[in-house]
């Protein structure tokens, strides 16, 4: 087949990625864009095997069977609280690929007289680079959502220029590498990535960790790019692009989403649990946090003209989800308007909670982005909070110098009563105690959250 027709291909399986892409934006149609992305891939993969200079299928083959099994199982067998650690473990594969065809395009075509044309070397040393510093970090992510590693940030003294002094070392090696084309530079060179892309994410947070995945996501998109290149393959280069600007983009509205720079982010250290001292001491020793029985919540929930659930982590670690939408049927039965507020970072990976209400069949014109939903607050009957802390701490507006100060949250402190449900007053993520567990419009239902939501179910029919 003439390479203008595996062009043409190739340029077909991109558009269908861009749509693909693009109706992964909502949840509505995010499932044919999934469908329709993995309809350009297949012909992207398919078309690869009509370029002439091919010549060992069976290992292209090996390669596709053994993924395909790896990736359906784990697709099937993963649990949703989980899904942020595959997001990260198979995002580490694809940096790490990356880095490891650079290698070995290096070892082919590096000369042994003469010297390799620019943009190869340009694209073997981005790829071997940033694919490095994609693979280590994202397994270093992995292990802390999987807690294998500590969540909190890990530090130590001089970090952030121990980490310089690396870049610049880094710099060094490329250098050396471009000059000699000396395949033991290229290796010390990718270890040295592979360093970085340790430090780097070591010192970040369990708060900041969907603005991480983001980050390394296009990291490994442009690694993958850059690796097009060296291949001369036009799907690649267009795919990686694709990736990079996007995973680019969604860190920039990650980093609007918590409210902070992307520098604070990658290099404040932010995200980890106090050392010392308890919530209630935190906000002033004084603070009396109020209780409720199921009884006397479903009984506020059945006389609501409008209840608002805020889902959050604790509702995807309890497996809730299947029943918050039980709780929420029961409601509307009942006339009440029941809606469902996402904050753009809650849970641990972008667009966590949307897949979780999803997964639970919640109709998704209920469900409702933070700037539709603030407005709405102060006109809202009941709101309940299902697992989720730092999206909702009024600290976030109200008091300067809080490691939060400045994050957009969900104003849920304005709605008429409120509603928490969760295992204990421990501060969430950030690290940082939480003032709505303690205003005198707000109860608290302390038990884990698909026990809580059971208990609300089971009172309310008798309400």
């Amino acid at each position: 087949m003439s390479r203008t027709w595996i062009d043409v291909a190739y340029l077909a399986a991109a558009i269908l990625l861009i749509i693909g892409i693009k109706r992964l934006s909502h949840p509505r149609t995010a499932r044919s864009g999934n469908w329709i992305a993995a309809v350009g891939m297949a012909i992207a993969v398919g078309f690869t095997f009509a370029i002439e200079e091919l010549d060992s299928y069976w290992l292209i083959l090996a390669g596709i069977a053994v993924g395909t099994v790896v990736g359906v199982v784990t697709a099937r067998m993963v649990q949703m609280t989980a899904i942020p650690q595959m997001v990260a473990l198979f995002n580490g594969v694809g940096g790490g690929a990356a880095a490891l065809i650079a290698a070995a395009e290096f070892h082919r075509l590096a000369p042994h007289d003469g010297r390799l044309d620019s943009d190869e070397l340009v694209g073997i040393l981005f790829s071997a680079v940033v694919g490095s510093v994609s693979f280590w970090g994202s397994l270093v992510a992995f292990g802390k959502l999987q807690e294998v590693l500590p969540g909190r940030p890990i530090v130590f003294p001089a970090q952030n220029a121990i980490n310089a002094l690396l870049g610049m070392g880094l710099v060094a090696l490329v250098a050396l590498t471009a000059t000699t084309e000396n395949g033991i530079w290229l290796a010390l060179l990718m270890v040295g990535a592979l360093a970085l892309g340790f430090l780097f994410v070591l010192p970040i947070g369990g708060a900041d960790m969907p603005v991480v995945i983001s980050l390394l996501n296009a990291f490994t998109g442009l690694a993958a790019a850059a690796t097009g290149f060296v291949l001369d393959n036009t799907a690649l280069i267009i795919g990686g692009t694709l990736v990079g600007a996007s995973g680019t983009l969604l860190t920039i509205l990650m980093g609007r989403g918590m409210g902070r720079p992307l520098r604070q982010t990658l290099f404040g250290a932010f995200g980890g649990a106090p050392e010392s001292g308890g919530a209630v001491a935190a906000v002033g020793g004084d603070g009396t946090a109020r209780t409720a029985t199921p009884d006397d919540i479903a009984f506020m929930l059945a006389y609501a003209r409008r209840v608002v659930f805020v889902p959050g982590y604790g509702l995807a670690v309890a497996q809730a989800q299947h029943d918050v939408r039980n709780l929420g049927d029961l409601l509307e039965e009942r006339g009440v308007d029941v809606r469902y507020a996402i904050h753009p970072v809650a849970g641990r990976m972008p667009g966590h909670m949307n897949v979780l209400l999803a997964e639970a069949n919640v109709p998704y014109d209920e469900l409702f982005e933070m700037e539709e939903i603030n407005p709405e607050f102060p006109q809202t009957d009941v709101v309940v909070v299902v697992g989720a802390n730092d999206v909702v701490n009024p600290a976030a507006r109200s008091q300067p110098g809080n490691p939060i100060y400045g994050m957009p949250i969900l104003d849920v402190d304005r709605a008429q009563n409120v509603v928490v449900i969760k295992r204990s007053l421990s501060p969430g993520f950030a690290g940082v105690d939480n003032p709505l567990f303690y205003d005198p419009k707000t109860v608290m239902l302390f038990d884990d959250a698909k026990a809580a939501l059971e208990k609300l179910v089971g009172s309310l029919k008798a309400v």
